[in-house]
């Protein structure tokens, strides 16, 4: 006998519908609420686009999660959901009890669909996740309240492909009957008036999470501060660079350039709940990092800055921002400590060591003397998962005196450490036998101290072909030595 397992019965009525959609459109008004979710699902993905416009007129459920099953973007199927919500504006009756409350177009996992569509069987599964649904969008207050509320992630470039088009252009002109809501907005390179447009559309206080990638000048960036301070529940930011830089002419600009930063940090003090900040190649605030720091109103998680100069002045604030005291990530990749005074980072890793977990320097051009200054304030980590070292200048004795010091490093999980000074020749060439022979023995000394669970030592990148050659449980060169 075969093992094959017959379709449901209710396969068979979805499969007969999506068959026959003009018999689907005009049944939709009594079709078992049941079925809707797994018909609107493979309606959805089989791209039987008047099926679906004609079932988001009719969706029995107060939230519709399709971003759930948006894949890959398609402008055609964006076209169909947007004309359903139209559709639902200009009826005055619905055919069923349930309004739609909340299209969620953002493309995350949601259980509606297993529930619904994995489980067909399990009507008690279906039936509280609908009276959860309920509960969650029907408070009283919400009863009186018309207008869907639609949600979203932008990612917005200067040129935008047709479904983000289609759908900003049909959300500027619905703002007035509708109520949009962008929980993460990522700008790449516009101007300060289209983003100003942006958010009258979208209510800044639903962002928790911003992304900004410009190359605007500080003024731009001024225009833009008022803006940005209104995103006053941001859990996440991240800023990438800008052009303008602080003038070498103080006389002429300097006083101009000065307000422009000291209003945009000032806006950081606008903000409730920061919990990760992070910037790459922020020149624009050299010498006024500790004036952000300063103006945080609540502690970071996250605070990361990628290439960057630091003055020592801002190091030393790092012990002394409140901010930072309950740290979990600290990343200082490309952040330049060969010219600094190590000590005060010693003093403030001292602080954080009982709630950090991970630890970047990578490619800070550090040195023995520096490393070795760190010493006591690296075995005293009790959290640390991840530490990275990579592109440090570090020999052979330093490198087995800090492994020496993380005897206490039950917790990490990951450990990238540069490959000692002694690997290269006197022309800065990798020597292959050296290389091997030294992280073997980094392995081995290891190894004696406690059992290491993802380690790996690497050499500078490769001019020639831009790779590292990496030791983890052997040696992998890179493409110029294999």
């Amino acid at each position: 006998m075969s093992g094959h397992t017959p379709p449901t019965l209710q396969k068979l009525a979805r499969q007969t519908l999506l068959r026959n959609e003009a018999m689907a459109i005009a049944c939709l008004g009594e079709l078992p609420t049941m079925l809707f979710p797994a018909l609107f699902k493979e309606a959805f993905e089989g791209r039987h686009i008047n099926l679906v416009k004609e079932m988001v007129a009719a969706w029995p459920f107060p939230c519709l999660p399709v971003g759930a099953l948006m894949k890959t973007p398609n402008g055609e199927t964006m076209k169909a959901l947007l004309d359903g919500v139209d559709m639902r504006l200009t009826r005055k009756f619905h055919p069923r009890r349930t309004k739609l409350q909340v299209l969620d177009l953002r493309n995350v996992h949601h259980n509606f669909w297993n529930i619904w569509t994995g489980a067909e069987d399990s009507s008690h599964s279906a039936e509280n996740l609908e009276e959860k649904q309920e509960a969650k969008f029907f408070p009283r207050y919400a009863l009186r309240r018309q207008r869907v509320k639609v949600i979203v992630e932008l990612s917005i470039f200067s040129c935008l492909e047709e479904e983000r088009a289609c759908f900003l252009k049909w959300a500027q002109e619905r703002k007035g009957s509708l109520y949009f809501c962008c929980t993460k907005m990522t700008i790449w390179d516009l101007p300060v008036h289209v983003i100003r447009e942006i958010l009258n559309v979208f209510d800044p206080q639903h962002i928790t999470e911003f992304e900004l990638h410009t190359e605007w000048t500080l003024l731009e960036l001024a225009h833009f501060a008022p803006y940005f301070g209104q995103m006053r529940n941001l859990r996440k930011v991240f800023l990438e660079p800008l052009k303008g830089m602080i003038s070498s002419n103080h006389n002429e600009t300097g006083d101009r350039e000065a307000k422009c930063i000291k209003k945009f940090i000032s806006q950081f003090s606008k903000f409730n709940c920061l919990q990760h900040l992070s910037m790459f190649c922020p020149h624009f605030l050299r010498d006024h990092m500790s004036q952000v720091l300063g103006c945080l109103m609540t502690p970071l998680e996250t605070f990361s800055v990628t290439c960057y100069i630091i003055s020592q002045n801002e190091l030393n604030s790092f012990s002394c921002c409140k901010s930072l005291f309950q740290l979990k990530h600290l990343e200082l990749r490309g952040v330049i400590l060969h010219d600094v005074d190590i000590m005060s980072l010693r003093g403030f890793l001292e602080k954080v060591a009982d709630t950090l977990e991970t630890l970047d320097l990578q490619c800070c051009r550090m040195k023995d003397s520096q490393l070795y200054a760190l010493l006591p304030a690296l075995r005293n980590f009790s959290q640390l998962t991840t530490v990275k070292f990579y592109s440090n200048k570090f020999s052979m004795p330093i490198l087995k005196d800090l492994l020496q010091h993380t005897a206490n490093w039950s917790t990490v999980n990951v450990e990238q450490y540069p490959a000692p000074l002694e690997c290269y020749d006197d022309s800065a060439q990798v020597s292959v036998e050296r290389f091997a022979q030294l992280c073997r023995e980094l392995m081995d000394t290891l190894r004696a101290i406690r059992q290491p669970k993802n380690i790996s030592f690497a050499t500078e990148i490769c001019y020639t072909c831009g790779e590292r050659c990496v030791y983890h449980n052997g040696p992998r060169l890179c493409c110029c030595w294999q």
